[in-house]
């Protein structure tokens, strides 16, 4: 699937194409993963929070190079047969390489990071990496067996708006007299929350379940307004709330989003405190505890633990 992307970009890495927007850069998060594992940009000293090593057991984790989002957008985004079937023999291929792997067998995948960032990437074969690192942009599809937040990570998507950087120093509140209101899931629309970061637009966020990236290091609280459904649903009531924010809250909660919106942009190189080395952050939070690692490798029966 890279090499429609390599053609024409000369040596090295292949860069994401300019003409690839939408869901497809939306969900990219596999690719700028496996970007950042490639050389230039620096070791751990440059604020790098991943570095590929030569010897695989120096590795602490085994990331999987599987663009399982792609293969599903490529392959069968529509959901109907004969299109998915190459997305499933994409599926069978990859875990008969795991399976006989002594990496994987070793842990039972629990130090395999899998991204599957696009609600229906990997969906033939979920079960059998159910005890792997996931990179998820949320656990609305899934099962409590399949995702979880204690071994997990939830990834931004990929904004797909320029970041807007003309704002007015002295006074951004009048200079921004509009409200923009974006919804939607599984259409583009549905990144618009990390759009609106990257903009530094106060994002409101209608939600009684969401799940969000990086929020045991960031405070979405602090630049953010939350509100439930019911609160959504009743009767001028949001707009009325909205109006009453004063302007010195506002500014304050701008002036956070300038301090955070950096976590939340991909590049390669990938630059320090960027999107892909927080999601590589969290991955080191998720690391399989050594108890895990070596119970499954003198138990004679499945795990009742988990």
């Amino acid at each position: 699937m890279m090499d429609a992307f390599a053609s024409g970009s000369g040596s090295g890495f292949p860069a994401w194409p300019p003409s690839s927007g939408g869901i497809r850069r939306q969900h990219s998060v596999e690719y700028w993963m496996m970007a950042s594992l490639q050389d230039g940009g620096g070791g751990l000293e440059a604020g790098r929070e991943a570095v590929r090593v030569g010897d695989p057991d120096e590795a602490e984790v085994f990331f999987v190079p599987f663009f399982s989002s792609l293969s599903f957008n490529v392959n069968g985004g529509n959901m109907t047969d004969p299109e998915t079937e190459a997305d499933r023999l994409l599926q069978v291929e990859l875990m008969d390489i795991l399976w006989k792997s002594k990496y994987w067998q070793r842990s039972a995948g629990r130090d395999h990071v899998i991204p599957m960032h696009h609600p229906n990437a990997f969906r033939f074969l979920h079960d059998m990496v159910n005890a792997s690192i996931l990179v998820v942009a949320d656990f609305g599809r899934y099962t409590k067996e399949l995702a979880s937040l204690r071994k997990d990570v939830v990834a931004p998507y990929v904004h797909v708006v320029d970041s807007f950087l003309e704002d007015d120093p002295l006074d951004p509140f009048e200079a921004r007299p509009t409200l923009l209101f974006f919804r939607g899931r599984d259409t583009p629309s549905s990144c618009r929350l990390f759009d609106a970061i990257v903009s530094h637009c106060v994002p409101v966020i209608i939600s009684s379940r969401i799940e969000l990236p990086f929020e045991d290091e960031i405070d979405y609280s602090e630049f953010s307004l939350f509100f439930s459904i019911e609160e959504a649903l009743r009767p001028d009531n949001l707009l009325n709330q909205l109006r009453q924010i004063p302007k010195t809250k506002w500014a304050e909660m701008w002036s956070k989003l300038q301090n955070v919106s950096h976590h939340y942009e991909f590049q390669y190189p990938p630059k320090k405190g960027d999107g892909v080395n927080m999601i590589w952050r969290q991955v080191r939070h998720k690391l399989p505890v050594n108890l895990a690692v070596h119970r499954n490798r003198r138990l004679k029966v499945p795990d009742w633990w988990g």
